[in-house]
Parts: structure tokens; sequence; C-alpha cells
């Protein structure tokens, strides 16, 4: 059973920094693109970023573009999402997400629904 495991979410003050960790256990991690998505009460899940298998490919967000950083280390099953300049419209619930065959390209990814397995969530708060 592969199964992605968020970590990391918390309290910070808006300007500040938070480090989102998520680790895939069940299947070989190297094999998946991964990615973040956010959900906001009452908002849909919004893409976040997404990283490629090999960690050389990023795509972000809009929203998020020049403040956050995916990254992964296939050594640990890990992948990153580091958080800077936050501010309070980016408090949600984050999740993490794998895929394993879809193609590397903005439109595919920031699509929810081509994802293979999702993680429970992290809650981040950012306070004004």
């Amino acid at each position: 059973q592969v199964q992605p495991v968020e970590s990391g979410g918390g309290l910070v003050q808006a300007g500040g920094s938070l480090r989102l960790s998520c680790a895939l256990s069940g299947r070989t991690f190297s094999i998946f693109t991964m990615a973040w998505f956010r959900q906001a009460p009452g908002k849909e899940r919004e893409f976040v970023a997404a990283c490629s298998v090999t960690g050389s490919r990023t795509l972000y967000g809009d929203p998020v573009k020049g403040r956050f950083t995916i990254s992964r280390d296939n050594a640990k099953d890990t992948v990153y999402l580091q958080m800077n300049s936050l501010k309070p419209e980016d408090t949600a619930v984050y999740y993490c997400a794998a895929d394993l065959t879809s193609p590397f390209s903005t439109i595919v990814l920031a699509d929810r629904k081509h994802y293979d397995y999702w993680g429970q969530g992290t809650q981040v708060t950012v306070s004004s």
C-alpha cells in the first residue's frame, strides 16, 4: 500500500517560513512525480508545486512562485516544500500527492485527478 505522509505544518506569523515534508512508503519513491496541493476552507483544492522523478524539473502555481520551493531526496523517499514569505492567504491544509504515469506538464500536473496517491494533509496557519 502506497502511502504519502505529510509533516511540518503549524502556526507561523506572516513573513515567516515553514518546511513541509512528505515521506512515501510502500513502493519505490523515485518512480513517482511528487506534488503539493492545498485546500483552504470553502475553496477548491489548489495546485502548489510539482517535482519530477529526479528533481531536475519543477512546476509552481502562480500564487507561490518565487516564495515556495519544492525539492526531493530520493535516498530518503521524501519530498519537501520550503515556504518563505508566508502570507495569511497561504493558510490551508497542505496535501502531498504522488503520480506514476502522467507527462510532466503544468496542464496535467495542476489537475488533481491525475494523481494516484494522496496523503492525509497537514495544517498550515499563517497569522497576520
